[in-house]
């Protein structure tokens, strides 16, 4: 991947000054080693009334598989073909974005101990990228780079093979910036959005990418018409994280309105004294107390059934008491944010064989999973159609036949409770049927008698006297080994 940038100059502001902005000397070519290849830096030009310089990330497909989204220890899966054939050693994207970063480091904070002038005034710059995904297409590169100062925008489209035309155009572009910023501005411009236009990253986004993001978007962020758009791609869509950058730039753009200190302007608490209670969300009572009833079981050996994103495997991992933990989910896509999530590619080799995630299906039976002392189907079996749970009874307590199964389900009952929530709706839009106290304890005391199980229910957040609590939570304790007929049999 590439990109270059140019600007004029004349005897008295030579364009080479160029050189000392971005700290690398046109006379020489440069590598820089990133963690997915290597960066150059050189200059097909350079001159006094015109100078260009070249950022070249010649990317390592073998280290981008093995430090790349969701890898690691683990055996968190992926296509194995994508995983070598795909766009990243070509296309702009996050990759050139953290090697522009750490080649022009110095650059990007607008600092020059030579030309301190010059790096705080406009240039006349030229910015090129050959190709630049673009999920909007030029349109959207228009939308995001207009506002920011640029006298010029281009965003040709690239067809997807000169040779067939009618196949039409690609998603890629081929992006020219003109115009006369700051250097440092005109860097961050590209930090920033390169990754947005792709839409992806390639690393995990933690929550200091939200600096990140305030730090290279001070000036322009705050006001720009598609913030909200630039923070949940660049955060990866995670939701928690554009809350918080949403509401620092609203505060950072209600503070340069007002030509206050954001600390003038959020002054509403009092940081010494902790005014109010904050009430504990629901998915963190629910882990806690899937945590409590499997440590009150004594188990070590414990499988997250249908785990999704791995927010109970991260809580159970933190917890050494749990010697192996087994996330399985049949989405693959879930698979590869849970591994995200739990930052498997960076993970400590101690750490790493505690942990595996494994594709599968829980509607039939998987050796894999048998001899565990634990297994949890947290809000899980709400998602199957009913005439498909008997599959799951069978592969989980007449297969699989762990010690302790631990069952969540929501409590239609408790809805009317929700504001927000219609009337006559189930709580997400895939739930195949939400049960009410009565109805889950029946399914559950029949299948522990079913399978030779004995069954505890305990309540999960406020229990309401009238309606019970948003979540009902069944502890199995396996008694016998009962002979059992398999599934679909008579």
């Amino acid at each position: 991947m590439f990109l270059t940038i140019s600007t004029t100059g004349n005897p008295e502001s030579p364009a080479t000054d160029l050189g000392f902005l971005l700290h690398k000397h046109p006379e020489r070519a440069q590598a820089f080693s990133t963690s997915h290849g290597t960066a150059h830096v050189f200059y097909p030009e350079a001159g006094v009334e015109r100078c260009t310089a070249a950022l070249l990330l010649e990317v390592d497909p073998v280290a981008l598989v093995r430090r790349g989204k969701g890898k690691g220890r683990g055996g968190a899966p992926d296509s194995a073909l994508a995983q070598y054939v795909n766009d990243r050693p070509y296309a702009a994207s996050s990759l050139l974005a953290v090697a522009l970063a750490k080649v022009f480091k110095t650059a990007l904070h607008g600092v020059c101990g030579a030309l301190p002038e010059r790096a705080a005034a406009p240039l006349p710059l030229r910015v090129e990228v050959p190709v630049l995904p673009a999920r909007g297409g030029p349109r959207l590169v228009r939308a995001l780079f207009g506002p920011l100062g640029w006298d010029t925008v281009e965003a040709e489209p690239l067809a997807l093979d000169g040779r067939f035309p009618e196949w039409g155009d690609s998603r890629y572009v081929r992006l020219v910036l003109e115009g006369e910023l700051r250097l440092a501005d005109a860097l961050n411009h590209l930090y920033v959005l390169l990754p947005v236009l792709d839409d992806a990253k390639h690393y995990w986004v933690a929550p200091d990418e939200v600096d990140k993001l305030l730090r290279a978007g001070d000036g322009w962020l705050a006001g720009h018409p598609e913030r909200e758009l630039i923070t949940a791609r660049y955060l990866s869509r995670r939701r928690g994280l554009a809350r918080e950058a949403t509401e620092r730039l609203e505060l950072l753009r209600l503070a340069e309105a007002e030509g206050l200190d954001v600390d003038d302007v959020d002054n509403a608490v009092d940081e010494t004294e902790d005014t109010e209670e904050r009430p504990v969300p629901l998915a963190e009572r629910r882990r806690a107390a899937i945590l409590a009833a499997l440590t009150s079981a004594g188990a070590a050996r414990v499988l997250d059934l249908g785990c999704g994103q791995g927010q109970l495997v991260q809580a159970l991992l933190k917890d050494v008491r749990f010697t192996e933990v087994v996330g399985v989910d049949v989405s693959v896509r879930a698979l590869t944010v849970a591994a995200r999530r739990l930052r498997l590619d960076r993970m400590g080799e101690r750490q790493a064989a505690r942990v595996q995630l494994m594709q599968g299906s829980l509607a039939y039976t998987d050796k894999r999973l048998g001899g565990y002392d634990a297994a949890v189907l947290s809000e899980v079996i709400e998602h199957l159609d009913l005439p498909r749970l008997p599959a799951l009874e069978y592969a989980v307590f007449g297969a699989a036949k762990p010690r302790t199964v631990v069952v969540t389900t929501p409590n239609v009952e408790y809805n009317v409770r929700w504001e927000s929530l219609p009337a006559g709706h189930v709580r997400h839009g895939d739930h195949r049927f939400e049960w009410t106290r009565e109805e889950f304890r029946s399914w559950a005391e029949t299948v522990a008698g079913r399978y030779g199980y004995g069954v505890g229910f305990t309540p999960v957040g406020p229990d309401d006297p009238e309606v019970g609590p948003p979540t009902q939570m069944a502890v199995f304790t396996r008694t016998a080994d009962l002979p059992v007929e398999k599934e679909g049999q008579a």
